[in-house]
């Protein structure tokens, strides 16, 4: 039986990428961060050996930066390896790269990684077809700013942890000074300490150091310090006090900076500073210097007017976004950079959680703390957060809260509108209002009429 031969498949033809793959950056270069080593990938076709090593010291980012600039090279990504990356990136935008720095666990959801391929090579391919994006990096004067303000968050950080240590060798002492007295790092509790530290024990006349303001009386303080005066104790308690002050100095410096720095800043409000709209609670650690004055000179609105944010709130946020809102495409885009919208997992068109994603945003926590001081204003945001601690629990209620605080900081900062607070019981007549709507509308659809026990206020 003979057998007949297939003619041989005609050779397919090449098939091209599709347009939304093709190489978009062909002059990009990645860098594998690392503590003693950078790993340095540039196209194929560049360099015999695409791929080098370079130490961390200066001088061989400066060999780095010259190889790159030798390759016709433009643009490179990097991942955000701990702090290791500052100094490449600083490096490299100083002599003209586009530099993009991008989230290790947004590479690691690409798929098509081999395993024989280096983490820079890796990086080299994603950014040449475009598949990367970098992450959010204010300007090079806000990032100075941002600097200033986290160190100063740090010492404050520092000082709160040494208050503990003076609590508890007092409280070992069996000084219940903290029952007694609302602050003890405030007027009165720092002059009793002294006195202690000084050698006083009389009670009464460690409690004739009170302040007129207090709550308590002589009488009541003089019981709270009736202790065991151990030396032991009071030498914690001498150098948990001397650690305090230390820090508290640190800090009035950092704020002599943080000033000077913000004078160098051109003003955007063409009036002077308006008087806040009403006095605002002293926070434990504020500015020492105008900050008020200084957030209005530099976005030209006030901030401070929207409930639960003081000078404080305010010049973290803007340390950490800037003043420039057309990084963000929308108010959306904003929240959700932020952590601070509600989560989209939905599969087959149900919805499996609304959780918002976990972040360590520092604007998002200060707006968090924000909005956790709202819980007996009788301002429309209180009124809000109360209603949402009711139905959804407080932490889910606070980043509500705080969702809305940002949506307002959004468009103040670009609309440059000002914000008035409409008050709690216009909120609640506002709530009222819509829950008669739908109850009535719902009434409506089941055949029944909504009426009301008022007859002045009735609905059909």
């Amino acid at each position: 039986m003979a057998r007949h031969r297939t003619a041989p498949a005609a050779s397919a033809a090449p098939q091209s990428l599709p347009a939304h793959l093709q190489h978009l950056n062909l002059n990009a270069a990645g860098i594998d961060i690392g503590s003693t080593a950078h790993f340095v990938a540039v196209p194929p076709d560049r360099d015999p050996q695409p791929v080098r090593q370079f130490a961390t010291f200066t001088a061989d980012l400066h060999r780095l930066a010259d190889w790159l600039s030798s390759c016709g090279v433009d643009t490179v990504v990097m991942e955000s390896t701990a702090v290791y990356w500052i100094p490449v990136f600083e490096l490299l935008d100083e002599r003209g790269f586009k530099v993009l720095l991008v989230n290790a666990r947004h590479v690691k959801n690409v798929s098509g990684r081999k395993s024989d391929v280096l983490d820079c090579q890796w990086l080299q391919q994603l950014h040449t077809y475009g598949l990367l994006s970098g992450a959010f990096r204010p300007a090079d004067e806000i990032v100075v700013l941002r600097s200033y303000l986290r160190q100063r968050a740090m010492l404050v950080q520092g000082a709160a942890m040494h208050i503990q240590h003076m609590q508890k060798a007092l409280q070992q002492m069996n000084v219940l000074l903290h029952q007694v007295v609302a602050d003890i790092t405030g007027t009165t509790g720092l002059k009793i300490i002294h006195a202690l530290l000084a050698g006083e024990r009389d009670p009464q006349v460690l409690a004739a150091l009170r302040d007129y303001r207090c709550k308590h009386s002589a009488e009541v303080i003089a019981q709270g310090l009736q202790g065991t005066y151990r030396v032991e104790h009071l030498f914690a308690l001498q150098q948990a006090v001397t650690l305090y002050e230390t820090y508290q100095a640190q800090i009035v410096a950092c704020d002599r900076q943080i000033a000077q720095y913000l004078a160098t800043f051109s003003s955007v409000a063409p009036s002077p500073c308006p008087t806040p709209a009403k006095p605002r609670q002293r926070t434990g650690n504020p500015f020492q210097f105008d900050a008020h004055a200084e957030l209005y000179r530099l976005t030209g609105v006030d901030l401070t007017r929207i409930n639960g944010i003081d000078a404080v709130t305010a010049l973290t946020v803007l340390g950490e976004i800037g003043t420039d809102m057309s990084r963000w495409k929308s108010v959306k885009h904003f929240t959700s950079w932020l952590g601070l919208c509600p989560g989209t997992k939905i599969s087959g068109g149900r919805v499996l959680g609304t959780k918002s994603k976990p972040t360590a945003n520092r604007a998002a926590a200060a707006l968090r703390l924000a909005a956790t001081s709202l819980y007996r204003s009788r301002s429309a945001l209180g009124a809000y957060l109360r209603r949402m601690t009711a139905r959804l629990g407080k932490p889910q209620a606070v980043t509500a809260t705080a969702h809305k605080l940002a949506r307002l900081v959004y468009s103040m900062l670009t609309h440059g509108t000002e914000y008035v607070d409409a008050g709690q019981d216009y909120y609640e007549q506002q709530h009222k209002e819509r829950v008669v709507r739908n109850l009535t509308r719902r009434a409506k659809e089941l055949g029944f009429v909504l009426v009301s026990d008022s007859p002045e206020t009735a609905v059909t």
